[in-house]
């Protein structure tokens, strides 16, 4: 199966490059008679859109989505759908000093050692630009998911060494950092512009809560729920580890703590599993968390190499993200909803 297409019998395809004239999704497996219209996957890609507050690229994109198929007299028609947003403010000339370097931390080296072409405009198809066709389809699996009634949420935990202590649910949506902690908001402010001041730039972690996930979903072995939303979620850029429930923490426990106990009909005690047991869903919460890297593009120097292996000093300049933690709640959601949409499809066929 091509790297570009995610999902079994949901399945949605992305396309489209950082400076190109668009990024775009296809998503097909989508039964008919869904309601779905512009304005549901355009709430969700304004939230992950840059335009120039604290979470950060200066990058002015209006993000507006066009729905080209898919849909009649909104709702979906259960053939495929196809997603454009066009790129309005890409600057591919802002990166001509970085033609033949590499820019440590990113994709660009490996990109070129795998398929011999260097898109050094922001990346190309590696950017993180590439995140708003995943938003635009994980609105339409929230659609799908709706019959189940699964809610999703997602928030900054933590940014470099601030993290929350905690948890407003009703406080993360009003805030631009979608941090839940509103003691913390302004350390983790602080945090972020003090970074970029000095020319770098900072990471965290951003925790995922799927609610109302029914019991059964997701297949053992190589089909596990949560073998596949660590992969979704791995695929999302700067992304470099995940937890699902207590995660890391297990690993210095007896398994007398950290056996989940199990009350009266079927109901878990505790949730150190996370909601998911030998990779089926329990119907307790799904929790996850996700370890993010500092954004590679800084001013500050760094040592690199160009094509032909000469060293050399880089400086990036830009409109870049100082943490990329913000933008990734709604990706980090978009990814969890396109995963469980895919789960309950296959349990609907397997009942079927």
């Amino acid at each position: 199966m091509s790297s570009n297409v995610f999902g079994n019998k949901f399945r949605m395809m992305t396309f489209g490059e950082s400076h190109g004239p668009a990024v775009g999704v296809v998503i097909d497996g989508i039964r008919p008679g869904i309601a779905l219209d512009c304005a549901a996957v355009q709430t969700e890609l304004d939230r992950r859109r840059p335009g120039g507050d604290a979470r950060g690229s200066r990058r002015d994109e209006p993000d507006r989505v066009e729905i080209l198929s898919g849909l009649f007299e909104g709702r979906t028609t259960g053939h495929p759908i196809a997603m454009i947003i066009r790129n309005c403010d890409a600057r591919p000339e802002d990166y001509e000093a970085l033609k033949t370097l590499f820019r440590p931390g990113h994709a660009d080296m490996t990109w070129f050692m795998k398929y011999g072409i260097h898109d050094f405009r922001g990346g190309g198809r590696s950017s993180g630009r590439e995140t708003a066709a995943r938003v635009a389809a994980g609105a339409v699996a929230r659609k799908v998911l709706d019959s189940e009634g699964v809610k999703i949420s997602a928030w900054v935990e933590a940014v470099g060494k601030v993290r929350a202590e905690r948890f407003d649910k009703g406080f993360i949506r009003k805030n631009p950092l979608f941090c839940a902690d509103p003691s913390r908001l302004a350390e983790m402010t602080r945090e972020i512009n003090e970074a970029e001041k000095a020319g770098d730039s900072v990471g965290g972690i951003v925790s995922v809560l799927c609610e109302k996930v029914p019991a059964g979903w997701g297949d053992p072995v190589f089909g596990k729920l949560d073998a596949g939303l660590a992969a979704a979620m791995m695929s999302i850029g700067g992304v470099k580890g995940v937890e699902i429930g207590d995660g890391f923490e297990l690993s210095g426990m007896r398994a007398s703590e950290a056996n989940d106990p199990i009350g009266p009909g079927f109901e878990l005690l505790s949730n150190r599993c996370g909601g998911i047991l030998g990779g089926i869903s329990t119907g307790s919460p799904i929790r996850i968390r996700l370890a993010v890297k500092p954004t590679p593009t800084i001013s500050t120097p760094q040592q690199t190499c160009d094509h032909e292996g000469r060293k050399a000093e880089i400086s990036m300049k830009g409109r870049h993200d100082p943490c990329i933690c913000p933008r990734l709640v709604p990706v980090a959601e978009a990814m969890a909803a396109v995963v469980l949409a895919d789960a309950m499809e296959n349990q609907r066929q397997l009942r079927e």
